[in-house]
């Protein structure tokens, strides 16, 4: 019998030096290692043999059936490479020093300033976190301190969806989430920094300064001893980044529930220069950064101590800044898709 294991593996041998492809390949295999395969057959034999040459027969056959199926797994791996080599020679070549003549694509301006931003608060230690479109009413009104009879809730604001779920109205609807997955720094270690973007909906009328879906970016920082004074002080560095020039802006007393005391922080349009046009509504002014200390109560549904730790947030209108970066004057633009229009704003 072990005689007859040599010549199974010596017929293996000379089958697999004619195989030429993969479909052979696999058709070799099921003929020697499938269920009704050669090997299979020889296992059938152990039953008719005394306990030592069974013994002595099966170690035979497992060694066989091993050094087939290393040699097939090789074997196809070889295959593989020379599939892959052959795509490689065969493919089309193209030479990168011929000038194109095709018009360049370019990045989407809020696409170009949700970078930017990015890459600021990461120098300055931010993590970057993302936020679900689709949330629970608790997430987006519950567990920002938003109560059940505030207007935010009104179907003229938000978009439900027949599940009970809506479209986040703010990025907001991330704090209690980011808040649970990361918790409170522990003792000696640097404060939490989040940034975390997304596309926000709400059901707006129309106009030259207002869409019904829009992007934010908002911002928390979360330790012991944060105080506004930390606040005023990552805006001032955003908005000097961004625009790379001196920014006239006013900090005025503003309601938000979620944070305590809130501001709002404004700055002077760039469109008009502080003389008044619609995308201002003909104030001089557009509301940016709506900021503040984080609530208690927000803190507290996070699973963070209160009376220990304090945090400051910021909600950035991507958007609106965007448009003042790129002097957009009409914020349908952004979401029209019209090529032409939009490929104007390359960074």
């Amino acid at each position: 019998m072990l005689e007859s294991v040599e010549k199974l593996k010596a017929a293996f041998e000379e089958a697999l030096a004619k195989v030429s492809d993969s479909e052979e390949l696999e058709k070799l295999r099921i003929a020697y290692l499938g269920k009704k395969g050669a090997v299979a057959d020889f296992m059938k034999e152990l039953k008719n043999m005394d306990n030592e040459s069974k013994k002595e027969f099966g170690k035979e056959v497992n060694i066989l059936k091993d050094a087939i199926d290393a040699s097939i797994r090789s074997f196809g791996e070889k295959l593989d490479q020379a599939r892959l080599d052959a795509q490689i020679r065969n493919a089309k070549k193209f030479d990168f020093t011929i000038p194109s003549d095709q018009p360049e694509g370019s990045l989407h301006p809020i696409t170009i300033v949700q970078r930017r931003i990015e890459d600021i608060f990461k120098s300055m230690g931010f993590i970057i976190e993302d936020g679900l479109e689709i949330q629970t009413e608790y997430n987006n009104f519950e567990a920002v301190n938003i109560p059940k009879n505030h207007p935010a809730r009104d179907m003229q604001d938000t978009y439900y969806l027949s599940n009970g779920q809506l479209l986040k109205t703010h990025t907001s609807a991330a704090q209690n989430y980011i808040m649970r997955k990361y918790g409170a720094p522990k003792k000696g270690e640097p404060p939490l920094k989040v940034l975390f973007p997304g596309r926000c909906f709400r059901n707006e009328n129309i106009d030259a300064c207002h869409e019904n879906t829009f992007w934010q970016m908002e911002g928390m920082m979360i330790g012991e001893d944060i105080s506004i004074s930390n606040l005023i002080y990552f805006m001032k560095v955003l908005l000097s980044e961004v625009f790379e020039r001196d920014i006239k802006v006013r900090l005025r007393p503003g309601f938000f529930p979620f944070v305590e005391p809130g501001f709002e922080l404004d700055i002077n349009c760039l469109i008009c220069g502080g003389e008044g046009c619609p995308t201002c509504k003909n104030s001089g002014w557009l509301e940016l950064l709506p900021c503040g200390m984080i609530h208690p109560n927000v803190l507290r549904m996070g699973g963070i101590d209160p009376d220990k730790y304090t945090g400051f947030a910021f909600g950035l209108g991507l958007t609106r800044l965007a448009m003042m970066k790129f002097g957009i004057t009409d914020i349908r633009v952004l979401n029209s898709g019209n090529l032409k229009a939009l490929k104007q704003f390359v960074d």
